[in-house]
């Protein structure tokens, strides 16, 4: 063996086992006799697969000492700061900037990591290329997709929908969208229609930010998931923030939820960002931000949780740490009883996983690969609790230690 952790807790599971890793791959799990190479005392810490990252916006991190303050705090003045910050974008400052945010995510524990890109007749696709450039520095210590993400609308800004091919051509994995920033409902459902088209022609997953407002009119996710079951492409697609659903009166979001879950569509909560910007121009009492997770979970849909910005126009703060964001997760969706903190481990490890289409290589598994968090903690209610320092391994190879 190359590698064994002794007596390590795996998530979900009630026995102390030993884990043993040879050539990237677990090799065995339960005791084992023979020496390794290395050897970690895990002493019943907590052992779970990597942590993914479904939602994070790698081109617009660490920006936000270089900005104007959002003054309003809301959606839409960040927008308009970001606009004219793309203007001034290079390849190597979107480089040296993700990486420093990728390196952070890394040593805490998560390998999978899926980023929007602004793609936009602003920046065109300079931020596409800063990020192709950074996926390949970093392909060792973390898996990367890479979503294609116009911002700034379809409809509203053409020559979009050409640089959103050209940017899946060279190299983006998903496509994305934000149908609810259109100025009409009609440009909101075409805005859609084209988001499919280009997925179809690409054969390529669709994410896109769906409903990020408090506005109870803001009705795009009903669309998405009625196009998502027209074109069979159930399974395929993501919608992130979904803010609106919170908003709606109970009897249609329960419908909506109906055809979310119809269309087997991925949801991605990320409150950090949405507690800051929604509900800024309430008067009491002022709305939470976040969508319905407890009903979506109920309903049986896949929910995760993502980090989104760190350090940008959007929230000011943010360390890229998955279990930081799950600790928020918890008290803004009310998750605090023990089956429901154990679900928010999940949405940052197995749910995410699904969310991503890795799950049938996912997971603490004999012939899957080693990509393992020991977390200084003896369950996942500590660990989100304390955020504790961790063991990470990826492939067999320790990227970070306590003692780093």
């Amino acid at each position: 063996m190359d590698l064994i952790i002794r007596d390590a807790r795996i998530f979900g599971e009630s026995k102390i086992k030993d884990i043993g890793i040879k050539d990237g791959k677990i090799a065995k799990i339960g005791k084992i006799t023979e020496d390794a190479d290395e050897e970690i005392k895990a002493d019943g810490r907590l052992t779970s697969p990597s942590f993914v990252d479904p939602h994070i916006h790698l081109d617009k991190v660490l920006i936000a000492d270089d900005l104007p303050p959002n003054k309003s705090g809301t959606l839409q003045e960040a927008i308009e700061l970001i606009g004219e910050r793309k203007r001034e974008y290079t390849i190597e400052g979107i480089k040296a900037r993700a990486r420093k945010v990728v390196q952070s995510a890394t040593r805490n524990g998560t390998m999978k990591m899926r980023t929007h890109v602004d793609v936009d007749t602003i920046g065109e696709l300079t931020p596409l290329k800063g990020l192709l450039a950074t996926r390949r520095e970093v392909e060792e210590d973390i898996d990367l997709q890479i979503v294609a993400f116009p911002q700034e609308g379809v409809v509203r800004d053409p020559g979009t929908e050409e640089l959103l091919r050209k940017a899946m051509s060279e190299g983006a994995d998903v496509i994305g969208g934000m149908p609810h920033h259109e100025k009409s409902p009609e440009e909101m459902r075409e805005h859609v229609d084209v988001i499919f088209e280009i997925a179809k022609e690409f054969d390529a997953d669709i994410d896109m930010h769906v409903d990020e407002t408090d506005d109870p009119n803001s009705r795009s996710l009903e669309y998405v998931a009625k196009k998502t079951i027209e074109e069979e492409y159930e399974g395929r697609v993501t919608a992130g923030h979904t803010c609106a659903l919170a908003a709606y009166p109970d009897d249609y979001a329960r419908k909506v939820i109906e055809e979310v879950k119809k269309a087997e569509i991925n949801v991605i909560t990320n409150p950090a960002t949405n507690l800051a910007i929604q509900g800024r121009e309430d008067d009491q009492p002022v709305r939470r931000g976040i969508t319905r997770v407890k009903e979506l979970l109920e309903a049986g849909v896949n929910v995760t949780f993502g980090q989104d910005c760190v350090s940008d126009a959007f929230y000011p703060f943010g360390k890229a740490d998955m279990l930081e964001v799950a600790l928020i997760t918890a008290h803004a969706a009310h998750l605090t009883m023990p089956e429901e903190i154990k679900t928010v481990f999940r949405m940052m490890t197995h749910n995410a996983a699904q969310t991503l289409g890795v799950e049938k290589e996912y997971g603490i598994k004999v012939g899957g690969p080693a990509d393992l968090v020991i977390t200084n903690a003896p369950n996942h209610k500590e660990a989100i609790r304390l955020q504790p320092d961790r063991w990470v391994i990826k492939r067999g190879t320790i990227l970070a230690s306590p003692s780093q």
